[in-house]
């Protein structure tokens, strides 16, 4: 009998540890420990591998991961086969269930499917009988809400998943996680729901405050915002109320790496102490000197860190810093080949910075630029931070100026501004950025556009009628077309309708380029076979068409002489010259001497050439 009882004791005891153990993996999980919750979920299920729900949890340790990179295909493989292990032991279990249709949906299989087996599971727990008769599991909804916030923004069906997660809410309203894959299904949906996110981890401390995931949670998107108040407060309440929470540390170490080396040191000790041991940690490490300036430090730690794990497939973080150390001791080469490994590894977590080091490194290898762009645009697509896609923009317009691609950078600073967009008011740099990139294009009629709303926002500049002026110049390079004249007709409009006497040396030197334009034409005409007169004053359209340009030289002087009043002045005496030598051409050619006697007409041949 003795014996008896001391069986169903151990037996009893053996439960209540298994039944631990699944509470145990999934704090682990919300500690980013997957390596302890794999520990003791698989603990769990070696004892009872018949078990759903801690057949789900171990397949959720398997498909772990930071969530800044999706997981690999053989943790999808590996969970796979787990759940369809199970389905085939333990039948068409909700568990299970969901674990599947969160799969598919990882796998990138169509959404509508997954969602048939989220259904599925919600029929198959829903209650028959009892208090609890015609409601569904609000385990097993929050299973539902927690899968979709696993999976990258816009992989999921975040609205569904939120709806779930508010019944599971009601059903459980002292469960602190539901709120917390609330906050995340909020995330996921954009920067806009972020308040929303806020109220829904508020929610979980109201529950539970001793969370510190939760304040975690908070503090990160306070961080995203800048709030270095906010994030910090949210960040030491984790710390306060559980020392033992590593993430907070990591995300303190990030934060102050590139601000305070040593404060980072510290942190980063602290989520070594309690974090599990992995290689990354070690790569942080290297991380750590690269920030004290000690590069061959951290490449020697990079190399041992390569060694043991077999090489950097994995790790692709080792690539990337020692990118960063090669750049800084100034080994272009090397720091371009260890970046291209670093974004061709699809495992790699890219951030912001990483290509602010593309850009620096591809520039220095004439005709790598669209390299670099191509990595920015790869960076746009996944990023929904219009902060952060604003500036990959202007980092691509930048690349595109560089390779002096000016239509295509022309093209990026256009999207650039569209991104800022809500009628924010376009700044003096965007008009100036615009302008110049039109020009150095070649666009000349845009420029001039360009110019002119630079004109208008900003009157006291200088540099839009400068390249106004350049492109109206540029737009007629032979001075045959026209066009440069009556751009700059209009630009002595604009001058003069502004303010005369301030802008009166700018008029003078563009009716100066003018009347250079068209001396330039009268020589051209005089030196025309078909420039013929006669003494009886019958002229070709040749004669004619060049006198009509002397007259339009008069028609400037005049109007120079006007901006220069005083005779005594050197502007109004080189007008007046200019003005008397076209009146002597008008008169010689409307009215030719009298013919001589047995001589050719006046004006005809060489004799009226020259003038």
């Amino acid at each position: 009998m003795k014996k008896i009882v001391s069986l169903m004791l151990t037996a009893f005891i053996a439960v209540q540890c298994l039944t631990a153990q699944v509470p145990e993996g999934i704090k682990y999980m919300n500690y980013a420990r997957y390596k302890s919750a794999r520990d003791a979920f698989q603990k769990a299920y070696n004892a009872n591998p018949k078990d759903a729900q801690t057949i789900y949890w171990l397949g959720q340790s398997i498909l772990a991961t930071d969530g800044a990179t999706p997981a690999t295909p053989q943790q999808l493989q590996e969970a796979k086969a787990l759940y369809q292990k199970g389905l085939q032991e333990t039948g068409s279990d909700p568990w299970l269930l969901v674990g599947m249709g969160q799969i598919e949906l990882m796998e990138g299989g169509d959404l509508n499917s997954a969602k048939q087996k989220f259904e599925q599971a919600i029929t198959a727990s829903t209650a028959t009988s009892g208090k609890t008769k015609g409601k569904p599991n609000p385990a097993i909804l929050a299973a539902i809400g927690r899968a979709n916030a696993s999976l990258p923004s816009g992989k999921g069906d975040n609205v569904y998943a939120i709806d779930k997660l508010k019944q599971a809410a009601v059903l459980d309203p002292a469960n602190a996680d539901i709120y917390i894959n609330l906050g995340i299904n909020y995330l996921k949906m954009g920067g806009e729901n972020g308040g929303e996110a806020v109220k829904a981890f508020q929610e979980a401390l109201a529950r539970d405050p001793k969370n510190a995931f939760a304040y975690y949670r908070i503090g990160k998107i306070y961080q995203s915002q800048n709030n270095k108040e906010l994030f910090e407060q949210n960040f030491n309440s984790a710390i306060g109320v559980d020392p033992a929470f590593p993430q907070v540390y990591n995300a303190l170490f990030d934060y102050y790496a590139s601000r305070d080396v040593n404060k980072a040191k510290e942190y980063l000790d602290k989520y070594i102490a309690n974090a599990d041991k992995s290689p990354e940690n070690d790569v942080y490490l290297a991380e750590y000197l690269f920030r004290a300036q000690k590069n061959q430090e951290s490449l020697a730690k990079l190399k041992e860190v390569e060694a043991a794990a077999g090489g950097s497939k994995n790790l692709p973080a080792i690539n990337l810093l020692y990118a960063y150390n090669y750049d800084r001791l100034g080994d272009s080469v090397q720091a371009k080949a260890n970046l291209e490994k670093y974004f061709a590894n699809p495992a790699s977590k890219i951030r912001p910075e990483d290509y602010e080091l593309a850009v620096t490194v591809f520039s220095k290898f004439p005709g790598s630029e669209t390299t670099a762009i191509s990595y920015l645009e790869k960076a746009m697509a996944n990023d929904t931070s219009k902060v952060n896609r604003i500036a990959y923009q202007g980092q691509i317009a930048t690349l595109y100026g560089k390779a002096k691609m000016y239509p295509q950078q022309l093209d990026a600073i256009q999207k650039q501004i569209a991104l800022k967009g809500n009628g924010a008011p376009m700044s003096e740099f965007d008009y100036y950025t615009l302008t110049s990139t039109a020009f150095n294009a070649k666009l000349y009629p845009q420029t001039i556009d360009y110019a002119k709303a630079y004109i208008k926002a900003f009157p006291d500049k200088t540099q839009p009628f400068r390249f106004y002026k350049l492109a109206a110049i540029a737009s007629d390079p032979d001075s045959t077309s026209g066009t440069g004249v009556d751009y700059l007709n209009t630009l002595d409009s604009i001058y003069l309708t502004m303010d005369k006497e301030k802008y009166k040396v700018d008029v003078f030197r563009n009716q100066n380029y003018i009347m250079g334009v068209y001396l330039k034409k009268m020589s051209t005409l005089n030196k025309n076979s078909d420039f013929k007169v006669k003494s009886d004053g019958t002229r070709t359209p040749v004669v004619d068409e060049y006198i009509a340009t002397a007259q339009k030289v008069v028609a400037l002087t005049e109007a120079m002489m006007a901006l220069y009043p005083d005779p005594a002045d050197e502007n109004n005496k080189y007008a007046q010259n200019v003005k008397a030598d076209m009146q002597k051409r008008i008169d010689y050619y409307s009215k030719p001497p009298a013919r001589k006697s047995g001589g050719t007409s006046a004006g005809a041949g060489t004799a009226g050439k020259g003038k």
